[in-house]
């Protein structure tokens, strides 16, 4: 059975278990302003969050259903001048955007361990002209190709040499402080473009064969927001940090089943971010 369709029905199997109560998915709209990150990436939250609109210059949001539209301001503008940029290059065009956060950020019972303070957002691989319609329906039902065969063997027959200037259109925004890729497109990346700067941003992760997860910098000032602090690697990430992926151990790690959903510690803030307006 291929990796990803086994990875699948564990996610089915594991979401059929009832699963604790989760405010953060019920709340519907953000606190006001100003915005704040809380606590880090897989352990915070988002007070003052921004929804992104379904269509803007050079992008589209996908699977509006999932709710998962809203982010810090910060992570907006990253958006919208990516969108700008992709849009500008015939090659490239429109940018379909997947995953951001929730209304107030919080962890999710699926999908994501991070995405919980607004600073993060899924990027789909698949490419469309810039002026190409997307229908209501297209937004729900359509799919990013998956370009690795699994589970990090290769490149497979879908591969688009274009995701590297996409990537790097990415990597070079200011604010990106890194870029989740599945470990075969790092590999791909490192053997064609490995000694420029970007792609130190690269970093290789479980998953990630049909999207790139961007993860931005805490805003300056934002003094509740706990930065990531593990440092690159030398060599920008191509030589024993990337080698490491492509083991049998790592392997059998990337089909191990998922574990139950708990809520994880938050900072003491989060409880007044998702208190508000509820008292």
């Amino acid at each position: 059975m291929p990796g990803w369709r086994l990875c699948a029905l564990l996610l089915l199997a594991a979401a059929a278990q009832p699963a604790p109560d989760n405010p953060w998915e019920r709340a519907s709209d953000p606190t006001p302003p100003p915005a704040a990150s809380l606590g880090s990436y897989s352990r915070g939250c988002l007070r003052g969050a921004v929804r992104l609109p379904e269509s803007g210059p050079g992008y589209e949001v996908m699977r509006l259903s999932r709710k998962r539209f809203y982010g810090h301001p910060r992570l907006l503008e990253f958006i919208r001048s990516l969108a700008r940029k992709t849009a500008a290059n015939p090659r490239l065009g429109k940018l379909l955007v997947g995953d951001l956060g929730q209304a107030r950020g919080g962890p999710t019972r699926g999908g994501h361990a991070s995405h919980t303070n607004g600073l993060d957002v899924d990027l789909w691989f698949r490419l469309l002209p810039a002026d190409a319609p997307v229908s209501a329906r297209a937004r729900e039902k359509w799919e990013s190709p998956e370009m690795v065969a699994p589970v990090f063997r290769r490149l497979n027959k879908r591969w688009d040499p274009r995701v590297i200037r996409l990537l790097r259109l990415a990597a070079e925004e200011p604010a990106v402080e890194r870029i989740f890729v599945n470990p075969v497109i790092k590999r791909e990346i490192c053997r064609r473009r490995g000694k420029e700067g970007w792609v130190a941003k690269l970093r290789p992760w479980f998953g990630h064969d049909d999207h790139f997860h961007v993860r931005l910098a805490c805003a300056p000032g934002d003094a509740g927001c706990l930065p990531q602090t593990d440092p690159f690697p030398p060599d920008n990430g191509c030589g024993d940090d990337l080698s490491q992926w492509f083991t049998e151990e790592m392997r059998r790690k990337a089909l191990e089943p998922p574990k139950p959903w708990s809520m994880p510690d938050l900072p003491e803030e989060c409880a007044d971010v998702i208190a508000e307006g509820t008292r």
